[in-house]
């Protein structure tokens, strides 16, 4: 590869993460109400941010509602069971934040990031799968439809493991393609769910993968109550 190439390359890598970083890789504004400047909605969704930004970090998720209807507001944020109280915090600060700008004014909104996920509603949505909120990101590179198939095998068995775990609700793991080629990937559920509705939420987005990431290196879904991620280079801690 040229030095021209590389340097265009490491360039659009920057562009990304930074984009990531202010934008986040994904967000919706719902279509279930509006509020005013000024109105008690607004300063109930401002407490309930608040309220996420500082008893999330601990153990990586928090939810609550606050007010009474109809300025009542539902909400909730994940952090990826293998990052830092710090990094969570960060993350969820980063996106309370951001959100708020790209959805002003809406009575509901999601937002995803590397690191974490920030939902609320006027709506409450606690304990329920959500199909509505959902978002596809993957690696344009092609593979074989061996590869696939692995991948497939491996988030199956992810996920079996996250609904196992009713504390966290996540699983990361690996598998060996061949010589030196690995793939690595994880699942998750926010932990409104029960074990039984994690494992039919992440079941549903794998069946996705076709749709999301045929032949591809790799790819996620975001969805509001679940999430996978593969990748062939490791992306989370151990």
């Amino acid at each position: 590869m040229s030095c021209s190439k590389i340097a265009s390359f490491v360039y659009l890598l920057t562009l990304a993460s930074l984009l990531q970083t202010a934008f986040g890789l994904s967000h919706n504004c719902s279509d279930t109400g509006s509020f005013s400047a000024g109105d008690p909605y607004e300063a109930n969704l401002k407490q309930l941010i608040e309220y996420l930004t500082s008893q999330t970090p601990p153990s990586g998720f928090g939810r609550r509602a606050i007010g009474q209807n109809p300025n009542r507001v539902f909400g909730l944020a994940l952090c990826r069971g293998d990052v830092s109280s710090e990094d969570c915090k960060t993350c969820v600060v980063r996106a309370g934040n951001e959100i708020r700008k790209q959805c002003p004014y809406k009575k509901g909104a999601i937002t995803g990031y590397d690191y974490c996920l920030v939902k609320y509603s006027n709506i409450e949505f606690f304990g329920q799968i959500d199909n509505q909120n959902k978002f596809y990101l993957w690696n344009p590179n092609n593979v074989s439809e061996a590869y696939s198939r692995q991948t497939e095998g491996l988030l199956r068995v992810l996920a079996k493991e996250a609904s196992a775990d009713p504390i966290s609700l996540y699983a990361s793991g690996e598998i060996l393609v061949r010589k030196s080629v690995k793939i690595y990937g994880l699942t998750q559920c926010t932990r409104d769910l029960s074990i039984t509705d994690c494992k039919k939420c992440l079941d549903g987005i794998i069946d996705e993968l076709p749709k999301c990431c045929n032949r591809l290196e790799g790819g996620r879904v975001i969805s509001g109550s679940c999430n996978f991620r593969y990748e062939n280079f490791p992306f989370f801690k151990a």
